[in-house]
């Protein structure tokens, strides 16, 4: 999650808002349609298999469009593949020693 917090601090110039988003995005200062976002987002890296229509319908409540939405599933999904591959590999850890 932080180089995706310092990416978000480099193009909002806003450490508070990461902060925030950091601490917990239901209270962070985003619109209602952000938020939204968040939520899907959430339980499709929680339980993807949870999520059906209504949650779709949700979103386009919100102004997203299909492609919109197909365009958040598959960012979302791709960062969840290759965190669990990063994850998987050790990227980021220190070095075992011998």
């Amino acid at each position: 999650m932080e180089s995706h917090a310092e990416f978000l601090r480099h193009v909002s110039l806003d450490d508070a808002l990461v902060d925030a988003l950091k601490l917990d995005f239901r209270t962070a200062p985003i619109d209602d349609a952000d938020r939204a976002m968040c939520e899907y987002v959430e339980q499709l890296s929680r339980d993807a298999t949870q999520l059906g229509p209504q949650n779709l319908d949700v979103l386009r409540g919100h102004g997203f469009d299909d492609r919109a939405i197909l365009q958040i599933t598959l960012i979302a999904s791709w960062f969840n593949y290759i965190n669990r591959v990063a994850d998987a590999l050790g990227v980021g850890r220190a070095a075992a020693t011998p």
